[in-house]
């Protein structure tokens, strides 16, 4: 399965939307634009966005809900442990209040891996980041970066696009 991902006005997202109406489409919002997500087995509807493959995944995603996308760098030689860690991750996150889903995604072009999650509130994130979980999970990062990565990574955060009745 793969993930595609663009990023434009909300005008123009919804006219792609409605131009595509048999895709399901994930419209969301932040600072500093919109962005369209779906997932399919064929190729992408996008003229201009990021192609992914879903290593893991876990969780349903929702029409309302916060997002949070870790945006990590990953060198050539590091993309085999860098996605065995999280195959090897415990599934506490998946457990937490508030959690909808979760998907790894690997870059089909570029070094950049999409950790992707989405929660039922910023206040749901927030408690998973303060979790002994989250702590276990993240052991020893805050430190030094790990072997595997190209550059320093960078989280992107989004609102679900409530749509206007």
């Amino acid at each position: 399965m793969k993930a595609f991902m663009t990023n434009g006005t909300v005008n123009f997202l919804e006219k792609l939307e409605d131009k595509h109406s048999a895709i399901d489409f994930f419209l969301m919002t932040s600072n500093s634009g919109a962005l369209a997500y779906y997932e399919s087995e064929g190729k992408s509807v996008f003229s201009a966005g990021r192609n992914y493959e879903i290593v893991i995944q876990s969780g349903n995603i929702q029409k309302d809900g916060y997002v949070v996308m870790n945006n990590i760098p990953v060198t050539e030689d590091g993309r085999a442990p860098f996605e065995d860690r999280f195959k090897q991750r415990e599934n506490e996150m998946d457990m937490m209040p508030g959690f909808q889903a979760f998907r790894l995604l690997r870059p089909l072009k570029g070094n950049t891996y999409v950790v992707f999650t989405q929660w039922a509130s910023i206040q749901d994130f927030e408690n998973w980041k303060n979790s002994e979980h989250f702590k276990k999970a993240h052991k020893g990062q805050a430190t030094k970066p790990p072997a595997y990565a190209a550059d320093r990574p960078f989280l992107t955060e989004y609102h679900m696009l409530k749509k206007e009745e």
